[in-house]
């Protein structure tokens, strides 16, 4: 199908490069910001509808597995298999989660699934690395259940000079390539892939600093939801439906 969405001038080998170069600090830098890090499960957990017991879920691109624990412990008897481009991130789950279900992958554009496998997906901080977004977004949807929900996260394009800010003054393991998109662009690439947007919202107003102004920042941006305030929150998430009928 063709659309209106450029291809990135990189390729899926180039991010997959990338966090294989970076496995072995990716977790020690996490740890520098683990409140802000770990953020994006602890919200996706809330955005999660309700799963029946045996329900699969994809979690794509599942770095060092960390998502899959929060979803297996606070939801007994769902499953998830984690899906990940980096052979390296892949090693370091292992070594932190013996036993983790867990896939390669080669592409975005490409996933090894069968049409129509999962009862939902969660996609953390993946679409600004997919060399074809909208690709990536349609492939995603093909691997879902009719019904299925799709809980998304990803960096809005007013995070790129605070992230280059950030990496200057205190490196960490870097994004690799990437194109942060606009909450409307990354509405648009869903409606052409198909997903029903049911909920967006901008998230981590003030990622670092005090608690108390981290807090104030959170209690502001949700009371300036669909206002520009929102669009400066460094992870916007995103619910998503696929249609009962495909």
């Amino acid at each position: 199908m063709k659309h209106n969405f450029r291809i990135n001038s990189w390729t899926d080998k180039d991010v997959e490069a990338h966090w294989d170069r970076v496995a072995s600090i990716y977790i020690a830098e996490n740890h520098k910001v683990k409140d802000t890090h770990d953020q994006r499960f602890k919200r996706m957990l809330e955005l999660l509808p309700p799963l029946p017991e045996g329900s699969e879920v994809l979690n794509i691109t599942s770095r060092d597995g960390e998502a899959a624990v929060y979803i297996e412990r606070a939801r007994p008897g769902v499953k998830v298999l984690n899906a990940e481009i980096s052979a390296g991130l892949m090693q370091e789950a292992h070594r932190l989660w013996p036993g983790i279900r867990q896939v390669k992958i080669e592409t975005y554009s490409l996933l090894p699934f069968a049409d129509k496998s999962f009862d939902a997906i969660v996609s953390l901080e993946t679409l600004e690395h997919a060399a074809e977004p909208v690709r990536f977004l349609q492939e995603l949807y093909r691997v879902a259940k009719p019904g299925a929900t799709l809980v998304l996260s990803c960096p809005p394009a007013t995070s790129e000079w605070p992230y280059r800010i950030y990496t200057t003054l205190f490196g960490g393991h870097g994004e690799g390539p990437h194109r942060f998109p606009s909450s409307k662009e990354v509405k648009q690439m869903m409606k052409e892939a198909g997903w029903l947007l049911q909920h967006h919202e901008g998230t981590l107003l003030l990622p670092v600093g005090p608690n108390f102004l981290k807090n104030w920042a959170e209690w502001l941006i949700r009371k300036l939801q669909r206002t520009f305030i929102s669009e400066l929150g460094i992870r916007q998430f995103y619910v998503a439906k696929k249609e009962n009928k495909y």
